[in-house]
């Protein structure tokens, strides 16, 4: 799940401010759970635009706006309120306003209402926790399951640095030091002797940007 925060509205108006006629689009996935760019958020959303003199011509929530055939079908259904609009609004994160950039085929300037923040899980009690960096070279199998490039603040391979203290971190003492998470589940695990292993150097080569995947081959 991406994770991602509403700018304020003075920084949106900033970015409308040489347009007037506004399409919105929201989320149905992760922005909705993240309270960012669900139903109730695009009628926020409206409704503090409108007090600033802009007008809603119309707006969609795909369940999925970064996946190009959702968002194809969505501005398809709304081509007579993008017709009328001068800027699309849209409430999700990167991914999603890119995805609508690359479809819109009547070229509108199109605007973040969000930031992004991170790829996270979300627990039981609701709250969103980012677990995986996404380097490209998965490191779980020998950490049971734990992931010390998104845990540990110094992303560190072989274990904890000089300055852990009492299974705090150094970096941020009311947090747990990764490494003895992982400690204490491999060794739940019986699989300590795994720890005795050096791990190399990551592959950043992995981690070059932007990635590509051809799912054709």
């Amino acid at each position: 799940m991406i994770i991602t925060e509403q700018k304020t509205i003075a920084r949106i108006i900033d970015s409308l401010k040489n347009y007037e006629r506004i399409f919105l689009v929201g989320c149905g996935e992760c922005a909705t759970t993240c309270k960012t760019g669900g139903r109730e958020e695009l009628l926020q959303m409206q409704k503090a635009l409108e007090s600033q003199g802009k007008q809603i011509v119309g707006s969609c929530i795909p369940g999925a706006p970064c996946l190009a055939p959702q968002i194809k079908i969505e501005l398809a259904k709304n081509s007579l309120a993008l017709r009328q609009a001068q800027a699309i609004l849209v409430l999700a994160c990167g991914l999603g306003v890119q995805a609508v950039k690359d479809n819109n085929r009547l070229a509108h300037p199109v605007f973040p209402a969000c930031d992004s923040l991170c790829g996270a899980v979300m627990d039981a009690q609701g709250n969103f926790l980012e677990k995986c960096s996404m380097c490209g070279e998965c490191v779980l199998a020998s950490t049971g399951g734990i992931c010390p490039m998104t845990l540990c603040p110094k992303s560190l391979l072989n274990g904890p640095c000089g300055g852990m203290n009492k299974g705090k971190c150094e970096v941020n003492q009311e947090q747990d030091c990764a490494w003895t998470l992982i400690y204490k589940e491999m060794d739940k695990q019986q699989r300590l002797s795994v720890l005795r292993k050096i791990s190399v150097p990551k592959d950043f080569q992995k981690t070059l940007k932007p990635h590509q995947v051809n799912m054709g081959k």
